[in-house]
């Protein structure tokens, strides 16, 4: 359980995951700080300030936020004993928790919704919780992207303390840790093979599902509807099973969608079907809340997205730019759907992270990439995003890119992403999008502004 006395310590405090417990620990009136190797002293960094501003004491990662004071240090997965505030907090003798192991002992202080899946969670869950906010019930939320609203109140944006009785959390299976909680609620948007096999997957959310008291299922997805818990709350898309949570006549009209629930029109300023289904298992946890259809209409009417999801910068020369998180082989291909009614021609660019991923994933890269693109549309690659570690660099992006070639796919390889523009311009239309994909980089925002302002250059 956690107390309102603690005094936590986060190590690694600007990654999404961590800022978003650390803020909602905040606001709930702990005693928060925390260190990041971002943070340089006299260097401006925006996450390190949106944290100073919330009351959240930053520290350089040398150690010296660490003291006799601290009760709880907190670490990521990504943390190794080698980090000097682990160092200090060792010989302290100071408790050391892991992120997900703090975040399922606030799960189990609150009434909570666990909104799992190998795509979609960050959207679903914050469309949830703008449905929950509309309706007056006050929620909590801590999410792995910043809503766009929230981010316009200079705040990071991805976690939120409320007064009400739930909280809504984005259930990470990416690293196991999604066994850890015990929701009221649970919710499976979908499996696909991304940082595990299909196996592991099922195992873990088979885990997710009898830890949950009630569990509702996207019965459009072959997978996840295998572990179905026959819910009337299930939820599907152009299915007419009877008792669903059923959603019809999807349209898109330019950056807009439209869709039909029990003869409720939904419309949202969002690109792509796949975005019909996370608004859905948002609609159906809400009628399990017992929130009418008209209100959930309303608040996803005025839904304005979440940061790096199908960001829309805007248009300029005839061209559109958008910037997407997406970045495993079924992610990237629905992001590129998504924005294929855009613009006549698009290009698409793509970072992947992690040599390991890369390798494990190259052919499910290919296969979904060259099934999506259209004759005219182009994929770019530049090279793997490599955080450092111990990792064996035998691949490279380039390598899914001579695999494209040879099936015919309108494929180029840029190493260094500085270069792009340069090279896009002469591949341009009058009528083109470009669409910005990857993650796990910080710089990935910066850079897509930074494309942004070279555009009409």
């Amino acid at each position: 359980m956690v107390t309102s006395s603690t005094n936590y310590f986060f190590v690694g405090i600007a990654g999404t995951g961590m800022s978003a417990i650390a803020q909602y620990l905040k606001a709930d009136g702990h005693c928060v700080s925390g260190s990041d190797r971002q943070f340089v002293l006299g260097i401006y960094n925006e996450t390190e300030q949106a944290l100073i501003k919330e009351g959240i004491i930053c520290f350089p990662q040398d150690g010296t936020g660490v003291t006799e004071n601290t009760d709880i240090v907190v670490v990521s997965t990504a943390i190794e004993d080698s980090v000097p505030e682990v160092i200090v907090a060792k010989k302290l003798g100071k408790q050391i928790l892991k992120r997900s192991e703090l975040l399922a002992l606030i799960a189990s202080s609150k009434r909570t919704i666990a909104i799992g899946g190998t795509s979609g969670k960050s959207t679903a869950t914050a469309m949830l919780f703008d449905i929950l906010h509309h309706a007056g019930l006050n929620p909590s939320i801590i999410g792995g992207a910043g809503l766009t609203r929230l981010i316009r109140e200079g705040k990071i944006g991805n976690a939120a303390y409320g007064t009400g009785d739930w909280l809504i959390l984005e259930a990470d299976e990416s690293d196991g840790s999604i066994v850890q909680y015990h929701p009221e609620i649970g919710v499976l948007l979908n499996v696909d093979k991304d940082h595990q096999e299909i196996n592991t997957l099922m195992e873990l959310f088979a885990t997710f599902k009898k830890n949950s008291t009630q569990f509702i299922v996207n019965r459009s997805h072959p997978l996840s509807a295998q572990l179905t818990s026959e819910s009337p709350f299930d939820f599907s898309c152009d299915l007419d099973e009877v008792g669903l949570i059923t959603a019809k006549d999807f349209t898109q009209q330019g950056e807009t969608i439209s869709f039909n629930v029990q003869g409720i029109l939904f419309k949202l300023n969002i690109l792509g079907k796949h975005n019909m289904e996370n608004a859905l298992a948002a609609i159906a946890v809400a009628s399990l809340l017992g929130i009418e259809l008209p209100i959930a209409a309303e608040a996803l009417l005025h839904y304005e997205g979440i940061y790096r999801r199908h960001q829309i910068y805007g248009k300029k020369n005839g061209i559109t730019l958008i910037d997407d998180f997406a970045h495993n082989p079924v992610k990237c291909a629905r992001s590129i759907e998504a924005c294929q009614p855009i613009s006549d021609k698009l290009i698409a660019w793509f970072q992947p992270h992690g040599y390991g991923p890369t390798k494990f994933l190259r052919n499910d890269f290919v296969a979904e990439l060259a099934a999506v693109l259209r004759p005219q549309d182009e994929i770019w690659m530049s090279e793997i995003y490599y955080a450092g570690g111990t990792a064996v660099k035998d691949i490279s992006a380039n390598d899914l890119i001579q695999d494209l070639n040879k099936l015919g796919v309108n494929a180029f390889f840029i190493a260094d992403r500085n270069d792009l523009l340069d090279h896009l311009r002469p591949h341009f239309t009058d009528n083109t999008s470009i669409l910005l994909m990857g993650a796990r980089d910080p710089s990935l925002g910066r850079f897509a502004e930074e494309v942004w302002s070279k555009i009409s250059s």
